[in-house]
């Protein structure tokens, strides 16, 4: 049984037809990524997933359970986390106070250990602890979304477009914590335009466009496709 099963999952936009039938699935202990163009539906079907949308048709189960229909914030607390696009930080609350926010499904004494493991995770929002979240840079901001996400204790931990708007630099220490997190034991559903780094750090992949699945498989394989290096690597 995968720890995530999408089948046959349809959104529209009033009209507009979205998603266009995609299934995929992630296994405990993978990172999973979907790749594609804008427009492809790769948000839209993490925010479907997350349960901030509503699809027309289709199933999404964690863990063998169905969870179409049951809100986000319950969503949560059956071990699911969204870091959202553009990261949407609380910029008027400190560091602290997002990632407490983050943890809002659990006791306090589970909040202070969680609190430590981010801080260990991200050491740079420990130094930052008391500063008021939208006055950091946009590499420190995406930490705190990614740290805030993790205060829930995931068992899937949802990332949509990590490396946005962000430096070179800062793109290679976003996926070093990627990594990082995998090798403790974090299963990843990871959705990024950056193709060629998704690719190289993920187990599987699946190729989005126009709402459909148009290719999926081993992530390294993929790498080396040369249709998929045309259309997303420039090769």
């Amino acid at each position: 049984m995968s720890l995530l099963s999408v089948k046959n999952l349809h959104v529209y936009y009033g009209s507009i037809h979205a998603i266009k039938g995609i299934s995929f699935d992630v296994e405990e202990g993978e990172i999973v990524t979907l790749i594609g163009a804008n427009g492809a539906g790769k948000s839209t079907t993490l925010n479907t997933v997350a349960g901030l949308l509503k699809p027309r048709e289709g199933l999404v189960e964690l863990e063998g359970n169905n969870i179409l229909g049951t809100p986000a914030h319950k969503i949560i607390s059956l071990g699911m986390a969204l870091c959202p696009e553009g990261r949407r930080v609380f910029t008027q609350m400190t560091v602290q106070e997002n990632l407490e926010m983050g943890g809002f499904t659990r006791d306090i004494n589970e909040v202070e250990e969680s609190l430590e493991k981010v801080y260990e995770t991200f050491p740079r929002l420990k130094e930052r602890y008391k500063q008021v979240a939208g006055t950091l840079s946009g590499g420190e901001q995406q930490m705190l979304a990614m740290g805030r996400a993790l205060m829930s204790k995931p068992k899937i931990l949802m990332l949509d477009e990590p490396s946005m708007g962000l430096a070179p630099i800062l793109v290679e220490q976003i996926f070093d914590i990627v990594k990082a997190l995998h090798k403790t034991g974090t299963t990843i559903l990871l959705v990024e335009q950056n193709a060629q780094m998704a690719l190289s750090i993920a187990d599987r992949a699946y190729v989005l466009e126009t709402g459909r699945v148009s290719m999926e498989g081993d992530a390294r394989q993929l790498l080396s496709d040369e249709r998929v290096r045309r259309a997303y690597l420039g090769g």
